[in-house]
């Protein structure tokens, strides 16, 4: 017995989990080539995926292009017949110019939120690179479709749903967040479901819904995958792996969180986001004003002028293992870990245990 294939056009991935992008620097070539060679869909994460290059502070834009180069073909070179994407967040000043970059590099999958993108489908024209948009409504989802179909007759490749247990920025206010009747999963996966339905049956084509947020047992994937989902993305779990990308000091704050160490945080860019809470978070809680010495001019929501800190500066440093001074984004579900292992041996656990709930 296997699980259902995800199928993404002539995308075809043996088992049915996108490994989410994870920035910055968590989720690059190591971690995304060895989830592609398990059967899943490895994510390199393209937000600031320059930090390392020579000329990160001086020529922002020529660094993330030429590290996000670099990346995808390490992991091409680590993986030559997996299937590989890039997240790539439609906030960055240079979206446009990243796109054309990983589409030149014959990325597999571009998967875009923090945004419309809006001008996507024009970006990857008379390529074979699939597109796949994150939405947090049934709502967000029409409205891409229509702005898709009206302007380039192009329909979204697959759509991931998140929901409200993701870590890192959320696609939710902070009210919303908090009330009561924040909606499910389950009913945001419904909801752009049945949005779809009328753009699947224009264009005489499956748009594979994606199920994220929250998911960390195999029983959970087949509780998405028995209510019409063709697939899930996990990013937290990805984090405590030994292929992981990030310090080890990163991972160990993983390991070591607490249900009560998560919780939601301001960001500088707009939106609320979930993170671990440390020393750097504590100052930020207090107004204090941490020290920015430069602006990326990396992200188009932030204002240099009155940002309480530098959201580059914060993911950086906690990626390079110093986290109490960084910021460490994680999902509801990082404080259930309580060890390393390999990505083989992670998918091999949630996919044995996914097909003996499937077969339930």
């Amino acid at each position: 017995m296997k699980l259902p294939q995800l199928k993404i056009g002539d995308l075809i991935a043996s088992v049915p989990i996108v490994q989410g992008g994870m920035g910055i620097g968590v989720s690059l070539s190591n971690l995304a080539s060895a989830v592609a060679n398990e059967g899943g869909i490895g994510v390199i994460s393209g937000v600031q995926i320059g930090f390392r290059e020579k000329n990160f502070k001086t020529d922002n834009d020529d660094a993330n292009i030429s590290g996000l180069v670099k990346e995808i073909k390490r992991a091409r070179s680590l993986s030559p017949e997996g299937i590989l994407g890039v997240n790539i967040m439609a906030a960055v000043n240079n979206y446009a110019e990243m796109v054309k970059a990983a589409v030149k590099e014959k990325i597999d999958i571009i998967i875009s939120g923090a945004g419309l993108p809006k001008n996507l489908p024009e970006l990857v024209m008379g390529s074979n690179t699939k597109i796949a948009p994150i939405v947090s409504s049934g709502k967000a989802a029409t409205t891409i479709a229509k702005m898709w179909d009206r302007k380039y007759e192009y329909v979204p490749d697959a759509v991931v749903v998140e929901g409200p247990n993701a870590g890192g920025h959320l696609g939710f206010s902070l009210d919303q967040l908090t009330s009561i009747k924040l909606p499910s999963l389950s009913e945001l996966v419904e909801e752009v479901m049945e949005g779809l339905k009328p753009f699947e049956e224009k264009y005489k084509k499956a748009i594979p819904v994606i199920a994220a947020g929250g998911i960390y047992t195999g029983k959970d994937i087949v509780k998405f995958l028995k209510m019409g989902a063709s697939g899930v993305q996990m990013s937290t779990r990805f984090v405590a792996t030994e292929e992981c990308d990030a310090h080890i000091n990163f991972k160990k704050e993983y390991i070591c969180a607490n249900e009560e160490d998560i919780q939601l945080v301001k960001s500088p860019v707009g939106m609320p986001g979930r993170a671990i809470r440390n020393a750097f978070v504590e100052t930020i809680e207090e107004s204090k004003k941490a020290k920015i010495d430069r602006c990326y001019n990396c992200l188009k929501p932030c204002n240099p002028a009155t940002t309480p800190y530098c959201i580059s500066d914060a993911l950086i440093s906690a990626v390079e293992g110093d986290t109490d001074k960084g910021l460490i984004f994680v999902g509801t579900n990082a404080y259930r870990m309580n060890e390393i292992v390999t990505v083989k041996e992670l998918i091999k656990e949630l996919v044995d245990e996914a097909i003996k709930f499937f077969n339930m």
